[in-house]
């Protein structure tokens, strides 16, 4: 399969080391189950520079492993740039917060690439954010719900 036909998904949200790379491994866990790793490339990124270079969040770690989601030790948050609207086909935040201060770095969506990723689900509400809820889980099956139907379409 060309390069080109992949299908690039960039997951994001505040940090990039709780809800998007959950979402990052989580989405690369359903596709590797259904066999289809080869048609996608998958990544995630931040909104903020305020964790770069960090690696994922370790309760959010522990949450995956727990799944049985298996994750990449060296994975280290970034943040977002414009240069990522033209590598990526879609671009899906976590919260409102989140699209909000993408707009800010990617100020038009020519192709409608951005959107919140519970809007898969049809339920365009946000995934709470563990940083301060503490709650790993519910977060996990947000976003797990959010993948599949993602994959879904």
């Amino acid at each position: 399969m060309e390069q080109n036909d992949l299908k690039r998904i960039l997951f994001v949200c505040h940090g990039n080391i709780c809800r998007s790379p959950m979402a990052e491994f989580i989405m690369k866990a359903l596709v590797k189950a259904e066999g289809l790793e080869n048609r996608y490339y998958i990544e995630s990124a931040a909104v903020s520079s305020e964790e770069a270079g960090n690696p994922i969040y370790p309760p959010a770690k522990r949450c995956l492993s727990q799944h049985g989601v298996a994750f990449d030790n060296a994975k280290r948050a970034r943040k977002i740039t414009p240069a990522d609207y033209g590598r990526f086909d879609e671009i899906i935040c976590m919260d409102s917060s989140n699209l909000r201060r993408i707009r800010q770095i990617i100020p038009s969506d020519p192709d409608n690439k951005i959107h919140l990723l519970m809007a898969a689900t049809g339920y365009g509400r946000d995934v709470a954010d563990p940083w301060y809820t503490g709650d790993f889980e519910t977060t996990f099956q947000d976003i797990l719900e959010g993948c599949e139907a993602l994959l879904g379409k």
